[in-house]
């Protein structure tokens, strides 16, 4: 957290302008409300109906976010019964037409998970709920998985959300690298430090023939030859929003530099570290459905380190192919009742990213999100989602492959489209060059390609929680969440350094 006044006064304006923006882009937005309401009757509002037989209660958690809202937009237009909860009671998804019941959860804790389990099971209980849809915030993924046993245990509900023990190992950076070591795929070298004295060991043997001015002796196989030369990123293995972003590579040129900033972490037995390979390339990530070590639904898109842009890679595409082959690779070599949704960051080195076949294509993990991703949100126009997840209720069932019996691939995007979110775009790409052209530190050339960006989003990209005939939730969202959110943060002087619209979620600042 800031302590000294000028950043101080930094954080509030920021607050402020924020809150200024909503408040002055309401009758704008108001008239797209009001317009997406009184458009021609073709555009209807009705859920389909199911069959009694067929037709499920669905509780989707996380509505807040959209990746909630998606399924549960999803799950609604193929005829079941969608219940909402999230633990704030402004969670723009309960607005949705799409969600029949809202509850609001208790907020979950790591130190004292009863209270939100317990929610969940008399949501669960009440509403006669046969189906759970987790979609996780990552600060929440352990206690959904504790809930997830309990729930199953008690009642008669199924759950899309990986157990305690697999919950816990795809979390975590560590055991998540080990785990795809286990299973016989590729991974970046990496190495565990509790110690400084371990951190910088390994990064002197990093750049073996400096190590002697490094004034690092030989350390046994760290000092292998084949670590030489390489260069590595440190990643927190607990939460830490502050060093989440901090992407520096070591060991720096400079010996005393790298001390300096290798002093600088909070590195012991509480607070583990991982120092992982460096991998010149280009990111990707995926979404899977996974239910009981099959894939049902994958798709894959680029990546970033704050991703608010979202464009699927076609199915056919080496690069997606290789990244579902890992996917349903990994899932088969896990235990039999392998259920929830899954996803995987990948780094692929430059020369990997064209090539034709996919067996030719080599993949570093990097992290394992074991919950929904934002990457749902490319299979808002695919009906034959909604039906994968009515596999869990049978052993025997397949999922329909893009609206078809019988197929054998996962269900993949239909004609996806491109999303964003227009108050990040307007903000990123408008107002912040138009600001630093003004302070002296941008130029024309950066302020007309911010425009330019921005234009292109806005004619053809579409916002990922804007839909015409469920608009509410987006209008909520940032006039009502957000604005809530950034005065929250003024009153309590929680100062942040970015936030991310589709999740909800302020990153702090130290």
């Amino acid at each position: 957290m800031a302590t000294d006044m000028s950043s101080n006064a930094y954080h509030i304006i920021k607050n402020l302008s924020l809150i200024y923006l909503s408040l002055l882009f309401i009758p704008i937005d108001a008239v797209v409300l009001a317009c997406s309401y009184v458009l021609p009757p073709f555009f209807s509002r009705q859920s389909p109906a199911a069959s009694p037989l067929k037709r499920k209660t669905i509780l989707v958690t996380g509505v807040s976010m959209t990746k909630g809202l998606t399924l549960a937009r999803l799950l609604s237009r193929s005829g079941h019964r969608v219940v909402g909860a999230d633990a704030s009671a402004m969670a723009s998804g309960r607005y949705s037409i799409h969600v029949s019941k809202f509850y609001a959860l208790q907020p979950p804790k790591a130190d004292s998970p009863g209270p939100y389990i317990e929610s969940l099971l008399r949501i669960v209980q009440t509403e006669k709920v046969d189906l759970w849809v987790s979609c996780s915030g990552v600060a929440s993924a352990i206690e959904d998985a504790m809930a997830k046993e309990i729930l199953e245990g008690r009642t008669k509900c199924k759950a899309v959300q990986f157990n305690v023990e697999d919950t816990r190992t795809l979390h975590e950076k560590d055991t998540f690298i080990n785990a795809v070591k286990d299973a016989g795929l590729l991974v970046p070298e990496t190495h565990t430090v509790k110690r400084r004295d371990d951190l910088l060991e390994v990064l002197g043997a990093a750049h073996g023939e400096a190590k002697d001015a490094f004034d690092i002796k030989p350390m046994g196989d760290l000092t292998k030859e084949k670590g030489r030369g390489k260069q590595f990123i440190m990643k927190p293995i607990g939460m830490d929003d502050a060093a989440r972003g901090d992407m520096t590579l070591l060991p720096k040129p400079s010996w005393s530099d790298t001390e300096k900033h290798v002093q600088r972490l909070k590195i012991d037995d509480q607070h583990p570290w991982i120092l992982q390979e460096f991998i010149q390339g280009r990111e990707f990530c995926t979404h899977a459905l996974v239910v009981r070590k099959e894939v049902k639904a994958f798709v894959a898109c680029p990546s970033a380190e704050l991703l608010m842009h979202y464009e699927a890679l076609p199915r056919d595409n080496a690069l997606s192919m290789a990244m579902l082959d890992f996917t349903e690779s990994f899932a088969s070599k896990q235990g039999p009742d392998f259920t929830g949704h899954l996803s995987f960051d990948f780094l692929v080195k430059e020369q990997d990213v064209e090539k034709y076949d996919p067996k030719h294509i080599r993949l570093y993990p990097i992290e394992c999100n074991p919950r929904a991703h934002t990457a749902v949100v490319l299979f808002r126009d695919t009906p034959a989602m909604a039906e994968t997840y009515m596999s869990v209720f049978s052993e025997n069932e397949r999922s329909y492959g893009n609206g078809y019996a019988g197929a054998d691939q996962p269900v993949a995007p239909v004609r996806p489209q491109k999303y964003y979110w227009i108050p990040h775009d307007f903000v990123t790409y408008v107002l912040l060059p138009i600001f630093s052209l003004a302070t002296g530190q941008g130029t024309l050339d950066d302020l007309s390609d911010g425009f330019l960006f921005f234009g292109q989003h806005l004619l053809w990209w579409k916002d990922g929680t804007f839909e015409l005939q469920d608009p509410l939730p987006w209008f909520v969202l940032y006039h009502l969440y957000w604005p809530a959110q950034f005065a929250q943060s003024l009153r309590a002087g929680k100062w942040w350094s970015r936030v991310n619209v589709s999740t909800g979620k302020m990153f702090g600042v130290e």
